[in-house]
C-alpha cells in the first residue's frame, strides 16, 4: 500500500504546528516544568546558560519547525513508497 506523500506531509507539518504551540505555552505558563522535561530529554546537560525568563521569536520558530517537519513528513512517504514497489 503506497502512502499518499501530501497528506502525510501536510499531517507532520500540522503536528509540528500543535507542538510547537504547546511547547511555547507550556514554557510560558510553568518554565519548571517545562526546564525539567527538556533536562530529561537532553540526558541532564546543564541548560542553564541557555534560559531566558520568557519563550522569545516565537513566528520565526514556528514556521521553521512546521516546514522542517512538512518535509520530514513528505521525504518519509517518498523513502517507503521506494520500498513499498
Amino acid at each position: 500500500m503506497k502512502l499518499n506523500q501530501m497528506a502525510l506531509a501536510n499531517a507532520f507539518g500540522v503536528l509540528a504546528a500543535v507542538y510547537y504551540v504547546a511547547c511555547y505555552f507550556l514554557a510560558l505558563l510553568a518554565p519548571e516544568v517545562y526546564k525539567s522535561v527538556a533536562l530529561t530529554w537532553f540526558h541532564m546537560i546543564d541548560l542553564s546558560i541557555a534560559w531566558r525568563d520568557a519563550p522569545m521569536g516565537f513566528g520565526l520558530g514556528i514556521v521553521t519547525f512546521t516546514a522542517s517537519s512538512w518535509v520530514s513528513g513528505w521525504l518519509l512517504g517518498a523513502v517507503y513508497n521506494k520500498f513499498v514497489k
